[in-house]
């Protein structure tokens, strides 16, 4: 028995041989059925521009009066902006340089884990 571990750790089968399949069966199972059954701890990672002249646009589908786009922009690139009124003026500051005139829907806050503001999601119509 001792002799089968060892040669399954050291893989001194030949391809094609049933001890071989075996071990090619169980890696493949531990790739397709691992992640449904052990939890990684992997999670996706909120997608932030990483420099300050980055805008990130996602398409947001499409309604009456246009196309609906998604426009992540860095808190940095805000020029700190308090009031609701400054906020909407500074979204605008920066996407209309990039896609032209646009009417700006609503926007939200992006927190990071210990609640700071790092960007804003803008969903303007275009």
């Amino acid at each position: 028995m001792i002799k089968l571990l060892r040669s399954y750790l050291f893989w001194t089968y030949q391809r094609g041989s049933f001890h071989y399949d075996i071990m090619v069966t169980l890696i493949l199972l531990f790739l397709f059925l691992g992640p449904r059954f052990i939890d990684f701890k992997d999670r996706p990672v909120e997608t932030v521009a990483l420099q300050s002249s980055e805008v990130l646009v996602k398409a947001a589908g499409t309604s009456d009066e246009g196309n609906l786009f998604v426009y992540q922009i860095r808190s940095e690139d805000m020029q700190g902006a308090a009031t609701d009124s400054a906020r909407q003026a500074a979204i605008l500051r920066v996407i209309e340089p990039i896609s032209g005139r646009v009417t700006l829907e609503r926007y939200e806050p992006v927190r990071d884990t210990k609640g700071k503001t790092i960007a804003y999601n803008a969903w303007v119509l275009r």
